[in-house]
């Protein structure tokens, strides 16, 4: 069933403590990605429902489960703390897919480990719901993530503000390894540990960079222009992460995570939803900085890798957080063209996006439903569809005869134009209130709004008359203004 081939624990064992999953009392299975499974190399076509509830609790772990917490540091809205660690997360080992990529499967939310710091390193249901639903959202949207193969009810009560049901998350990964886990052993000293780590990494995630001359350099530019195409998509579907510490930003360059985070509605560029971030750090617009910065984290500890020179290393390393910016502008703007169905590259490209942008915030139009509006207007459609979707449409012409100017050249036709432009903006996607009124009728015991949203958010770029009105931004009484961790 799984063919396990665990490298992370032929690393030192500093790297990790063992860790077993706590025996859930009357396990359930909510939901199993059977498509992830497929890709996964897992034949589960002979497992009952409460085969899959056992194994994704973490009552029956499989033969060959090598059951670790892995150990990392971070910075917390700009704080450092030397020791996090996977607090309630069980890594029960590694697989090889059918594309021949190693990813990890972990059990999220599992019991107390280690590095549970007096928690009880349980999930609550409404948490495990949410990263199942907005992961597999992300990934159908075409952003790196990772992703959910099951959630499971433990049959056990958690206890947070209230009593809640009790769950785990089984969360599928390029690997679990963050820039704070180099920070973890460079608070140490450890250069001996952050070079194994290197090392592994580059093995991992960046075989092509094996023999370069400066490894452990270009393995930080690496990293940087993962971080950058990431953080670029993000902000295309409207993403607020919510915790961009250092311990949740993976060197995957995939997005892990899903606690407090949400999507805009009206377009914001200050919004902030997570209830933990009450100065805005990780606020919509700040995101690329954030990320910069987290580099910068990740450059301190790579430093003594570097060479001899410690002017020169800082120097070199100094670059590479520069460049950052420069691949992150190009990318975004990219992306953006894309969303506006602009061939080609022209000077005024960046003015014409931020003026729309400007005119969204200003008349505070839906993120989401604006673009898609805009598709239809470029097949031909009247613009008084876009135009709805604005408080005040002032400006609004304006810009749309700008940006029809703009098409001159394009050989596409109107109905191209929009069919690739649908390609890149999204019909529906997670909303925050729909995930809330998910996440209410689970924990009433009711998963059907849960499984339909998942339904629907797995073919995001369609319009599907069925899930109409899952597309609607919310009305004022429906807004989610807050979104709290599942610690």
């Amino acid at each position: 069933m799984f063919a396990f081939d665990n490298s992370y624990i032929r690393l030192p064992q500093r790297f990790y403590r063992p860790a077993e999953p706590a025996v859930a009392r009357a396990p359930r299975l909510i939901r199993f990605n059977r498509d992830l499974a497929e890709e996964l190399n897992l034949d589960f076509t002979e497992a009952s429902d409460e085969d899959l509830a056992a194994i994704f609790s973490g009552n029956s772990l499989p033969e060959g489960a090598a059951s670790i917490a892995m150990a990392y540091a971070g910075h917390q809205f700009g704080n450092f703390v030397p020791q996090l660690g996977d607090g309630r997360a069980i890594l029960i080992g590694e697989v090889v897919d059918a594309r021949a990529r190693r990813r990890d499967i972990q059990l999220k939310g599992a019991g107390v480990t280690a590095f549970s710091r007096n928690g009880d390193g349980c999930a609550a249901l409404g948490p495990v719901l949410r990263e199942y639903l907005v992961s597999e959202a992300m990934h159908a949207l075409g952003i790196p993530t990772t992703r959910a193969l099951a959630a499971v009810l433990t049959g056990e009560t958690v206890y947070r503000e209230t009593k809640l049901p009790g769950a785990v998350l089984t969360r599928v990964a390029a690997s679990h390894i963050r820039i704070g886990t180099f920070q973890f052993f460079a608070a140490r000293g450890d250069t001996e540990a952050v070079k194994t780590l290197a090392d592994h990494v580059i093995a991992r995630h960046y075989p092509e960079l094996e023999g370069a001359d400066q490894p452990y350099l270009a393995l930080l530019n690496a990293v940087s222009v993962r971080q950058a195409d990431l953080v670029a998509r993000w902000l295309t579907v409207g993403f607020i992460h919510g915790v961009m510490n250092t311990d949740n930003m993976a060197v995957s360059g995939e997005t892990i995570d899903f606690g407090p985070c949400a999507f805009l509605d009206e377009y914001d560029p200050r919004k902030v939803f997570s209830s933990i971030d009450q100065r805005g750090r990780y606020a919509y617009a700040n995101q690329p900085g954030i990320a910069q910065w987290n580099l910068a984290r990740l450059a301190e500890t790579l430093l003594p890798l570097l060479g001899d020179n410690e002017d020169r290393n800082v120097e070199a390393a100094n670059a590479a957080l520069v460049d950052f910016g420069r691949v992150f502008q190009g990318r975004w703007l990219d992306l953006f063209r894309d969303k506006l169905g602009i061939a080609g590259a022209q000077e005024g490209d960046l003015d014409l996006v931020n003026s729309l942008l400007k005119l969204m915030e200003d008349g505070e139009a839906d993120f989401t439903r604006a673009f898609r509006a805009l598709c239809k207007v470029a097949g031909g459609a009247p613009a008084e569809a876009l135009a709805a979707e604005f408080n005040d449409p002032i400006g609004l012409d304006d810009w749309l005869r700008r940006w029809n100017l703009r098409h001159e050249g394009d050989p596409r036709t109107a109905g191209q134009r929009r069919t690739a432009m649908e390609a890149v903006n999204p019909a529906i996607i997670p909303r925050n209130h729909r995930i809330e009124e998910a996440i209410a009728a689970g924990i009433s015991g009711d998963f059907a709004p849960f499984e339909r949203l998942a339904e629907a958010l797995a073919d995001p770029y369609r319009e599907n008359a069925a899930f109409a009105e899952l597309t609607l931004a919310p009305e004022r009484e429906q807004r989610v203004t807050r979104t709290f961790c599942g610690t």
